[in-house]
């Protein structure tokens, strides 16, 4: 049921947002203070720049993956090995989940046609365990990390703690979370060295 509701609510608000968009920017900006109005308007395009940016990258990664996956299982000689590997890559927007229920698709797929034959198994694992690393340490990085301009270390931070605060919700909003974060400190830091750092060196 939610879900349905979901399904057909979603495209009406989207309507009636389209629709309604420019007096709902209108409305905001006239309740900006004028003395911060520029300030406001140029955070707003730099936090929608960079949850474009986000949104590009990780749509890449889930290509990425999607692709590395199905090439692999296709070469273990799994059948619907590209369906397995692309619904795989296109689950990777949730961190780890993608390769855990492409690791178990493809298991069960697996058990099927291969039976109790352990050896095609490893090479399913080593498989999704091979996509993961090169997410990690190179995917995510530059794809993602670069276009939120933030750095590996804080997105993986961001991951731990919003995962455990709030579970499975806490993994899907964990980058973008960050990343407006990141905006706003990079706007404090930059008022700190114009303002109280240039008062102090004069």
């Amino acid at each position: 049921i939610n879900v349905l509701s979901l399904l057909v609510i979603t495209p009406i608000v989207a309507i009636y947002m389209l629709n309604d968009w420019d007096r709902m920017v209108a409305r905001v900006d006239h309740l900006l203070p004028d003395e911060h109005t520029d300030t406001v308007r140029e955070l707003a395009r730099q936090i929608d720049e960079t949850l474009g940016g986000f949104a590009r990258g990780q749509s890449l990664v889930c290509l990425a993956l999607g692709t590395i996956y199905a090439a692999g299982l296709w070469v273990i000689g799994l059948e619907s090995a590209i369906i397995v590997g692309l619904l795989a890559g296109l689950v990777s927007f949730m961190p780890y989940v993608g390769a855990a229920f492409g690791m178990m698709l493809a298991g069960a797929l697996g058990l099927g046609q291969f039976g109790f034959d352990w050896w095609p198994f490893v090479q399913m694992a080593v498989v999704f365990a091979f996509g993961q690393f090169i997410e990690g340490n190179f995917l995510t990085p530059r794809l993602v990390g670069d276009r939120v301009k933030l750095h590996p270390v804080w997105i993986i931070f961001a991951l731990l703690a919003m995962g455990t605060l709030f579970g499975f919700l806490g993994l899907l909003l964990a980058v973008p979370i960050a990343a407006i974060i990141g905006v706003l400190v990079r706007h404090g830091v930059t008022l700190y060295e114009r303002d109280y750092v240039k008062r102090v060196d004069d």
